[in-house]
């Protein structure tokens, strides 16, 4: 809510005592969360059509890209989301008439921070750390800037570094999945950056039934292995079912084990990461 619009509604809600009350505040901040999604979805459309035309994959080690239709208030979220897909630092600019404001995010290996700094000289403002950072500029000095930034990346980033890389905590079996595991790794939480949920490794898993795709391109399926069947969720791998659909299909999964709680019931699930 608080992206767009007034997040002291949220907290109205959670300490009013009228029942009426607070049912009309539930339903304003469930309008203006769906809202949000609406704008993530359509800016992430349009950064990923200028992709197309303001960054060259194969030899670019950073993604700039800016519009003066853009919300300022998701342009964090998609940058992340294009950092997921792309693995590069990302820069989103939403332009407000004469004034840019930025939002960007980082990988592994690039101090974004001291990225922005040996471009400051295009920069009205700038802050931040490693991994995130906000910036605003001036719309005329969007291109040089976006064109230092690119020289910084090239200069800090080898074309392995573009590689994600995926870190195994543990190969685990699927008979070792159980509310006593749930618990254990429950003592490590909160999870989150510099403590993220650990990922596991189990081999050779046959896929149970049929695949199918739900929500926003969201994949669903079960997968077992000589004993229990469990439930995975790849968020945005939608376009990989024809890997899962293949008859006799065999896989070795990375993923995190979680909790979904669904129709009153908790459940195990696995949460595919690779």
């Amino acid at each position: 809510m608080g992206r767009l619009g007034d997040a002291n509604l949220a907290i109205k809600l959670l300490t009013t005592r009228d029942e009426s009350k607070a049912a009309e505040m539930a339903r304003i901040l469930d309008e203006e969360n769906q809202r949000r999604k609406d704008i993530d979805q359509t800016t992430l459309k349009e950064a990923l059509e200028l992709m197309g035309q303001d960054v060259d994959l194969a030899n670019d080690k950073a993604i700039v890209l800016s519009s003066s239709g853009w919300h300022q208030g998701v342009i964090g979220i998609v940058a992340s989301r294009l950092v997921e897909r792309f693995h590069r630092p990302t820069i989103m600019i939403a332009i407000d008439e004469d004034k840019g404001k930025g939002s960007a995010r980082s990988i592994p290996g690039f101090h974004l921070y001291e990225a922005l700094r040996e471009c400051e000289e295009y920069l009205a403002q700038y802050g931040g750390h490693r991994y995130a950072a906000g910036l605003s500029i001036l719309p005329e000095k969007i291109q040089p800037f976006r064109e230092k930034f690119k020289k910084v990346s090239d200069k800090n980033l080898s074309m392995d570094d573009l590689v994600p890389k995926l870190l195994i905590d543990s190969e685990l079996e699927l008979d070792q999945i159980n509310p006593e595991l749930i618990r254990v790794l429950d003592l490590f939480a909160p999870f989150g950056p510099q403590n993220m949920r650990p990922v596991f490794l189990t081999r050779n898993l046959h896929v149970w039934g049929e695949p199918y795709v739900v929500g926003n391109n969201h994949l669903r399926l079960r997968v077992k292995k000589a004993g229990p069947v469990f439930d995975c969720i790849g968020f945005g791998m939608g376009d990989m079912i024809k890997l899962f659909s293949m008859k006799g299909a065999h896989i070795d999964l990375a993923y995190v084990v979680e909790t979904n709680f669904w129709n009153d019931t908790y459940k195990i699930q696995l949460r595919i990461k690779d």
